[in-house]
């Protein structure tokens, strides 16, 4: 029997999918919005089953792995224990830093 992980998005995460809802909205239609951030919570889901993927960042945080999506999303996560979490999404190649990190996980 495989384990199962669970997923768990940050709140700044979700500030991130929302945000990007609303420009995917307002430059294509709300329905093309929806169809890209459900996509990405599906493929962060299935992060469940194989949370090991990515590239660890570690020299920005200790156990941080980030992983593409449609080669227009950067999802930033870590691993701990049983569980994956999801730390940020970012669109469109942003630049990461230590800094957007550690204020996540003063937040928690």
């Amino acid at each position: 029997m495989t384990m199962r992980y669970r997923v768990l998005l940050h709140p700044k995460a979700e500030e991130g999918l929302n945000a990007l809802y609303d420009t995917i909205a307002e430059n294509a239609a709300p329905t093309t919005a929806w169809n890209f951030v459900s996509g990405i919570r599906k493929f962060c889901s299935k992060l469940s089953d194989f949370p090991e993927r990515g590239t660890e960042r570690v020299e920005l945080m200790p156990g941080l792995r980030v992983i593409g999506y449609r080669r227009s999303v950067s999802i930033a996560f870590t691993v701990e224990g049983e569980i994956v979490i999801i730390l940020g999404i970012f669109y469109g190649g942003r630049n990461l830093t230590t800094e957007m990190f550690e204020e996540r996980l003063r937040e928690e």
